[in-house]
């Protein structure tokens, strides 16, 4: 099987707003909207967003209105440093600075208008012998 895209959709009241939010902060591109539904592809095509209303009229069973908790949205780049920078002058709130992880990652992060929390991520080498507590024996 061949699947032609693959998003999570996020059921919030505030789909507009995260639209413009990640249409003007992040750069992504409206690729349909709606009053009750809004598709978003990342610049470079890597990721694809979804935001519905929750009086949706064709909604599947399931989903109820996002509540911010048990999901983030990883954005992995090259340089978070220079991501930073970039968001912060964009004016974006970020709620966690700019921190290198002991397990290997420098990161920042926020959350959108819906709650959900963006963590942007570059991978960087961990400390050394941070993973061995980890590791199965095989």
């Amino acid at each position: 099987m061949r699947f032609a895209d693959r998003y999570p959709i996020i059921v919030t009241p505030e789909l507009h707003q995260c639209a413009a939010f990640y249409r003007d902060l992040l750069g992504f591109e409206i690729a349909f909207s709606a009053s009750w539904f809004v598709l978003l592809y990342g610049p470079d095509g890597t990721a694809s967003l979804a935001f519905m209303s929750p009086d949706h009229p064709s909604a599947p069973p399931g989903p109820e209105v996002f509540s911010g908790k048990g999901m983030c949205f990883e954005l992995q780049v090259e340089d978070a440093k220079a991501a930073h920078a970039e968001f912060s002058a964009r004016g974006l709130p970020i709620s966690l600075p700019l921190t290198d992880e002991p397990f290997g990652q420098r990161r920042f992060g926020f959350h959108d208008p819906s709650g959900l929390w963006v963590d942007v991520v570059e991978q960087i080498a961990p400390v050394e012998g941070f993973w061995d507590r980890y590791m199965v024996a095989g």
